[in-house]
Formats: C-alpha cells, sequence, structure tokens
C-alpha cells in the first residue's frame, strides 16, 4: 500500500473519533437537559466547551497525520 493510503486511513478515524465524541457530548447533555430543564444553559455550555475541545484536538490530530506524511 501507499504512504497516501495510510495517510487516509488515518485521517479518516480521525474524523470518525471527533464524530463519536461529539455525539455522545450532544446526546448525554440532551438527556440531562431532559431530567433537569433547570439547568439546561449552564449543561449547554460546558457541552460547547467539550465539543471545541474534541474539535481542537482533531484538528491537531490532523495536521500531524499531514506532516508525518
Amino acid at each position: 500500500m501507499e504512504a497516501i493510503s495510510f495517510t487516509a486511513v488515518g485521517l479518516g478515524l480521525i474524523v470518525l473519533g471527533a464524530g463519536i465524541g461529539i455525539g455522545k457530548i450532544g446526546q448525554a447533555a440532551l438527556e440531562a437537559m431532559s431530567r433537569q430543564p433547570e439547568m439546561s444553559s449552564k449543561i449547554q455550555t460546558v457541552m460547547i466547551v467539550a465539543a471545541a475541545l474534541i474539535e481542537g484536538v482533531s484538528l491537531f490530530a490532523i495536521v500531524v497525520a499531514w506532516l508525518v506524511d
């Protein structure tokens, strides 16, 4: 296999992992908001910060994958 295909597989895994992580955060936040609607603004703020951290890590991983190739 060529090196480009390994990079493509790595990038795909990065995107897949980030998507699953953000999806789990959204699911947990919606469940928490349905149980305690009065806390929804605080839950939403924490959810957005966590999703941004996951997205930032995945962007760094993409850059590293491109640089290693």
